[in-house]
């Protein structure tokens, strides 16, 4: 009766961990902007892509179509979305340490 406990207490603290941030990616999209912010901070460049940081926000600018990933530090997905060239910001849902992917490079920002 204590291994089923246990095990199930396991399962709920699991559960717990993994909702919020699949929780909180979902109905969050990227927004186009129409110029770039001052108080943006670059994270990373590479070829046609350039990641910055803004206080609870990351800013994607981009010369070309670039598929993107966002994971949370534990590997949970934030967003994964296709852009087009221009600017792009995603509110993110919590402050903390970020895995930017592309097809090219992979960087860690915090936000």
């Amino acid at each position: 009766m204590k291994i089923l406990k246990r095990i199930l207490l396991t399962l709920a603290v699991m559960t717990l961990l993994m909702t919020p941030a699949s929780l909180q990616a979902a109905g969050r999209a990227w927004e186009q902007q129409k110029s770039e912010r001052q108080d943006a901070h670059t994270a990373a460049k590479w070829n046609e892509v350039e990641i910055k940081t803004v206080r609870g926000a990351i800013i994607v600018n981009t010369n070309v179509k670039v598929q993107i990933k966002i994971f949370t530090i534990l590997g949970q997905i934030v967003s994964s979305e296709t852009l087009s060239p221009g600017t792009w910001q995603l509110q993110m849902p919590a402050h903390g340490v970020y895995i930017v992917k592309t097809a090219d490079a992979t960087c860690k920002v915090a936000v």
